[in-house]
């Protein structure tokens, strides 16, 4: 068993929604509806601070290792396990 205290996901994202929520799936995905335009990084920082507040955990703690500026994205997430991660981003 691994001492590892981190997860990773797939994310898929959706700028210039009227609200961030968690809209489903998107293939093997995440689907997130993010308030916010692709400009300037503005859609990639909803998006941590979106995260980092449904799970509780710093915003620091939130990191994009993967598609930074395309939709599919790939997010760490430092302190919580793959099964925290998964609960809650599917309530």
């Amino acid at each position: 068993m691994s001492d590892r205290r981190y997860a990773v996901a797939a994310v898929h994202v959706v700028p210039r929604a009227r609200r961030t929520e968690i809209a489903g799936t998107y293939g093997d995905a995440i689907k997130i509806r993010v308030a916010a335009p692709p400009v300037a990084g503005r859609a990639n920082a909803e998006l941590v601070r979106f995260l980092a507040g449904r799970l509780g955990v710093p915003r620091n703690a939130v990191r994009i290792t993967g598609g930074e500026r395309g939709r599919r994205k790939v997010v760490r997430v430092e302190g919580v396990s793959d099964d925290e991660l998964r609960r809650a981003l599917t309530a």
